[in-house]
C-alpha cells in the first residue's frame, strides 16, 4: 500500500488544529504542541501540523515566505454543504463561493486557511479521462 500524508507547516499547531476540526469536523489523533494528526471519521489522516522552524525540516525552516506557494490542499468531500455551512457559522470568508468546475463537472469552493494555505472543497469525484 501506498499513501501521501500531507504535512503543512504552521504557525501554531494547536490553532490550527482546532480550525480544521472544526470546518471539517475531524479529530485529533496524535501531537502535541509541534506536530499534529488528523483523522476523518474512518481513521484515514487527513491532514498533519508541523510547527514552523522545527526539528530542522528543510521545507519548515524559513516561516516568513509565503506558505503554500506551488501548492492547493484539494479536499474530495461527500460532505461539501456541511463544510460550507460551518465555515459560515465561522463567519470565515471564502475566496470563491460553491460553483461547478467546468473540468470536473463539481461542485467546489475555494478558501485560505489561517496561515494563507490555499484550499478547495470539491464534491467526491473520481478521476476520469
Amino acid at each position: 500500500m501506498t499513501k501521501i500524508d500531507p504535512i503543512i507547516a504552521v504557525k501554531d499547531v494547536n490553532e490550527s488544529a482546532e480550525w480544521y476540526q472544526k470546518v471539517f469536523d475531524c479529530k485529533r489523533t496524535h501531537g502535541g504542541n509541534e506536530f499534529a494528526v488528523l483523522e476523518d471519521e474512518n481513521g484515514e489522516i487527513l491532514i498533519c501540523f508541523h510547527k514552523w522552524g522545527e526539528h530542522e525540516h528543510p521545507t519548515m525552516i524559513k516561516p516568513n515566505i509565503k506558505p503554500g506557494n506551488g501548492l492547493i490542499i484539494y479536499y474530495k468531500t461527500d460532505k461539501l454543504d456541511i463544510i460550507r455551512s460551518n465555515l459560515k457559522k465561522m463567519d470565515y470568508p471564502i475566496e470563491k463561493e460553491i460553483h461547478i468546475n467546468p473540468n470536473s463537472t463539481k461542485k467546489e469552493f475555494s478558501l485560505l486557511d489561517p496561515d494563507g494555505y490555499y484550499l478547495t472543497i470539491t464534491e467526491y469525484h473520481k478521476y476520469e479521462g
